[in-house]
C-alpha cells in the first residue's frame, strides 16, 4: 500500500476555487466516506483549512486511486472536474510523508510558520479517528507530523517571524485607521481564530473589543478572556457601526457581512472609516464592500502578499532542514519495519525446514542418542542461521536506504514464503513511471 496526497493550495489555486472547495468538519467527513467507497483506498483523511484543502490516503493503486479521489473531491464541492484539474497538486509516497510533516510544521502556509495548522490537523485526524476512516498508516503519519511540528516551534526561532494573518490585519488597519488604542474592534465569529483576532488586538491595546458570535456562549468565553463583551449576531447592525475595525472568521458558507450592513453602518457613523478584515474562506465580508466609500476591505489575497517574504527568514531554512531530517528518520525507520515481517517469515521457514528434516532424520537412525541428537540439531542451525545472515542483514542495510521493498519481496518469491506473513511489505517508494513528477 502507499500514500496519495492529493488536494490544491494558496499556492496554486486561486481564492475563488479555494473558496468552492473549502469544506466544514460535516462535509469533510462525508468525502472521506466518499473516497473510502473506492476499491483502492483503505484509509482517507481530509484537512481543509482556509489555505488549502487536501486528501490523504492509503491507495492499493495509484492511478485508481487518484481518479477515484479527484472524482470524490469534484463531486464533495460541486466543482467540475475539469476546473479542479489544472490546480491539483499530487503527492506521493516519499514526497506525501515530506509534505505532510511540511504542512504541519506551518512552512507551507500563507502565514509561514503559523502555529494554527498544528491544531487544524489534529482535529482533522482525530475526526478520522472517531468515523474510523483512518488506519495504522495515517494515523502512525499523521501522529509523527504533529511531533515534527512540535519540535519546529519549540526548537526552533520560527515564531519569531511566523507573521500571521490576524497580525497582518492589523497592520493593514493601522495604516488607515493609526493604533488601535482609541479604536473599537468587534470580531466577528468566536472559533480558533476569532479568538486568536480578539486576543491579539487587545495585546495592541484597543480601547474596546467585542466579540459577536451565533452561539452566545462562545462568544462570552472569548470575550472574557480578553477582557472584551460579548453580544448575539442579532445585534450585527448596532454592533457595525460602533466599530472602527471589524475582524470576521466564522466559517459559515454565506456572506455574514453584506454590502448592505456596511451601508448602513457607515451612515450611522457620519462617514468615519472603517476597515474590514475578513479572514474566512469562504470569505464572511461582501467583496463589494471594497468599492463602499469609508469602508476598507481586506481578505487573504491581499495578507498573503503582505506575508509572502517571512518564506525567505533564516529561521524558516533551520525549520526547514530540521523537517527534511525528520522526513530522513521517518522513511528509514519506516523501511526497517516494512521488511521486519519478511526476515521473520524467512527465519520461520528455515525453522520449519529444520524441523522436518530433523524429524525425518529420527526415524531413520532410531537408536542415535539424546545427546548426538542435539549436537546435529545445533550443526543443523548453524548452517541455516550462517546461510541466512547475508540476506537478512542485507536487507536491513538497504532498507536504510530506501530499498529494501524490492529486496524483501524477492527473498518472499525465492523461499516461497506465505503471503499472508509478509504482507506489511510496502510497495516502492518511488512515484510511479506515468506521472513522472508530483504535479
Amino acid at each position: 500500500m502507499s500514500l496519495v496526497v492529493l488536494g490544491l493550495s494558496h499556492h496554486g489555486a486561486p481564492l475563488g476555487l479555494l473558496e468552492s472547495v473549502a469544506l466544514d468538519g460535516h462535509t469533510a467527513t462525508a468525502l472521506e466516506e466518499a473516497v473510502l467507497r473506492s476499491e483502492h483506498v483503505t484509509e482517507a483523511v481530509v484537512l481543509s483549512t482556509c489555505n488549502r484543502t487536501e486528501v490523504y490516503a492509503e491507495s492499493l493503486t495509484f492511478h485508481g486511486a487518484l481518479v477515484d479521489i479527484t472524482h470524490a473531491l469534484a463531486a464533495a464541492c460541486s466543482v467540475e472536474r475539469a476546473e479542479l484539474q489544472p490546480h491539483l497538486y499530487v503527492h506521493y509516497e516519499d514526497r506525501g510523508i515530506a509534505h505532510a510533516f511540511t504542512v504541519a510544521a506551518g512552512l507551507d502556509s500563507m502565514a509561514v510558520g503559523e502555529a494554527q495548522i498544528l491544531g487544524q490537523v489534529r482535529r482533522a485526524l482525530s475526526r478520522a479517528q472517531k468515523h474510523g476512516h483512518v488506519g495504522p498508516a495515517l494515523n502512525a503519519l499523521l501522529q509523527q507530523a504533529l511531533r515534527v511540528a512540535k519540535r519546529v516551534h519549540s526548537e526552533t526561532e520560527i515564531d519569531l517571524v511566523s507573521g500571521s494573518l490576524v497580525q497582518a490585519g492589523i497592520t493593514r488597519a493601522e495604516a488607515v485607521l493609526g493604533g488601535l488604542g482609541a479604536r473599537r474592534v468587534l470580531v466577528v465569529g468566536a472559533g480558533g481564530m476569532g479568538a486568536l483576532a480578539a486576543a491579539t488586538v487587545a495585546r495592541h491595546g484597543a480601547a474596546e473589543v467585542v466579540v459577536a458570535n451565533r452561539n452566545p456562549d462562545r462568544a462570552v468565553g472569548v470575550a472574557e478572556r480578553v477582557g472584551g463583551t460579548a453580544r448575539p449576531l442579532a445585534d450585527l447592525d448596532s454592533a457595525l457601526a460602533q466599530a472602527d475595525l471589524v475582524i470576521a472568521s466564522t466559517g459559515a458558507r454565506g456572506r455574514v457581512v453584506t454590502a448592505g450592513h456596511v451601508t448602513r453602518a457607515l451612515e450611522a457613523r457620519g462617514g468615519r472609516p472603517q476597515v474590514y478584515v475578513d479572514l474566512a474562506l469562504p470569505h464572511d465580508v461582501d467583496l463589494a464592500v471594497a468599492d463602499l466609500d469609508g469602508a476598507t476591505r481586506v481578505g487573504l489575497a491581499e495578507l498573503g502578499e503582505d506575508l509572502a517574504e517571512a518564506g525567505s527568514a533564516p529561521q524558516v531554512a533551520l525549520a526547514r532542514e530540521l523537517v527534511t531530517a525528520e522526513v530522513a528518520t521517518y522513511l528509514v525507520q519506516r523501511s526497517a519495519q516494512a521488511v521486519a515481517p519478511t526476515v521473520t517469515a524467512l527465519r520461520a521457514r528455515a525453522g520449519e525446514l529444520v524441523d522436518v528434516e530433523l524429524e525425518r532424520l529420527e526415524r531413520r537412525t532410531p537408536g542415535m542418542g539424546e545427546a548426538e541428537r542435539a549436537e546435529v540439531r545445533r550443526a543443523v542451525e548453524r548452517v541455516v542461521d550462517k546461510l541466512l545472515h547475508t540476506p537478512t542483514v542485507r536487507v536491513k542495510e538497504l532498507a536504510r536506504d530506501g530499498q529494501g521493498g524490492s529486496y524483501a519481496r524477492a527473498l518472499s518469491e525465492l523461499f516461497d514464503l506465505d503471503p499472508r506473513d509478509v504482507s506489511l511489505v510496502s510497495a516502492p517508494s518511488q512515484i510511479p513511471p506515468a506521472l513522472g513528477e508530483d504535479g
